[in-house]
């Protein structure tokens, strides 16, 4: 298959995979038979090709995945026709990876049995009708949409989001926008650095009917003026997640810790991190979600492919296996499943 024309990763916040530096580590597989709902990858095919056979052969690699959430990630938008419109090119493209899931030809697991994708809210009102478009273009799978408010100060810390707007979640348009999503009974995934946790705290007490995921657990930053200053940063990072837990809206995602923006250094070392090393390092991160938010309102993710730049999926979910191994049954089964089915409303085959 040709390479899209999409320029290749240049984003500052992740680096792409290099399965030969990852198969220089390989783990046997924690607790092979809990079953996980992966509520959060992507796909695309822009210098770095991460398809559906790229994510069924991760998944085959040995954890009990049996359903995906695709997220929206700028793959496959129309080429053609009303700029607004667009990106329900990237949910007809999910929804067809679906159903070739759905064949069985990919393994067991559901791919893409929920999307996320985008809709520009700051259409405002008028961003009713590119939702509807992308209801119908998702076959019954389309759950919500991501519009990105990260940005930061720092063109380190902000990468490839240095350009966007500043307090996008407070603009009174972009609210407009954000005001059509419940009614519709859609979602809305919520990707900003931690700095701006307060801005999405706000806009979730100001819409509590709308349901919010809050990605990556916050996006705690550790690079730029972020740089050495784990402690100090991870006290303030706490405090906004637990103020933003207080909204009974709000859910997060346990993941994301593997790009390059926490500020870990293990795509640069001669072997890839172990589960244990990973979980040493997530741990204090992973622990206070979970403590602020409660297992019904937490799920893991794999953010695969950015964060398979800094380790394999056996990894991965290994390492989250290690954070929870203490956690009662039913805390596992809603980390690693049930919230992500519950909050995305997934129906999955019997």
């Amino acid at each position: 298959m040709a390479a899209s024309s999409v320029p290749a990763n240049t984003s500052g916040l992740f680096v792409d995979p290099r399965e030969d530096w990852l198969a220089l580590h390989r783990e046997e597989i924690i607790d092979p038979l809990r079953p996980i709902v992966d509520p959060h990858h992507h796909l695309w095919n822009r210098g770095h090709r991460y398809l559906i056979e790229e994510m069924a052969a991760d998944i085959a690699s040995g954890h009990n995945v049996i359903a995906t959430v695709y997220v929206d990630c700028r793959s496959m938008y129309r080429a053609h026709g009303p700029e607004a419109f667009r990106p329900v090119g990237e949910v007809e493209f999910a929804n067809g990876v679906a159903a070739m899931s759905a064949s069985g030809g990919y393994g067991k697991a559901a791919i893409c049995a929920g999307i996320v994708s985008h809709a520009n809210l700051l259409l405002g009102d008028a961003a009713k009708g590119v939702l509807e478009a992308e209801i119908a273009a998702g076959n019954g799978r389309f759950r919500g949409i991501r519009h990105s408010s990260a940005w930061d100060e720092d063109s380190v810390v902000a990468g490839m989001y240095a350009n966007r707007p500043k307090g996008l979640l407070q603009d009174p348009t972009f609210r407009k926008g954000f005001a059509c999503l419940a009614p519709l009974k859609l979602s809305f995934d919520a990707w900003l650095f931690h700095p701006q946790i307060g801005e999405l705290t706000a806009l979730a007490r100001a819409f509590p009917d709308t349901r919010i995921v809050l990605d990556h657990c916050g996006g705690p930053a550790g690079t730029g003026r972020f740089a050495g200053r784990r402690e100090e940063v991870f006290a303030q990072w706490r405090a906004s997640i637990r103020e933003i837990a207080r909204c009974e809206n709000v859910v997060v995602k346990l993941g994301g810790l593997a790009m390059c923006l926490l500020g870990y250094d293990f795509h640069l070392r001669e072997r890839p991190p172990t589960s244990e090393e990973l979980a040493t390092a997530w741990r204090p991160y992973v622990e206070t979600c979970i403590e602020a938010f409660g297992p019904k309102r937490a799920m893991f993710e794999s953010n695969f492919p950015p964060d398979k730049g800094q380790c394999s999926y056996q990894v991965i979910f290994n390492a989250f296996k290690r954070i929870t191994s203490k956690l009662s049954e039913a805390e596992k089964t809603a980390l690693f499943s049930q919230t992500a089915i519950d909050v995305y409303r997934l129906e999955l085959p019997s």
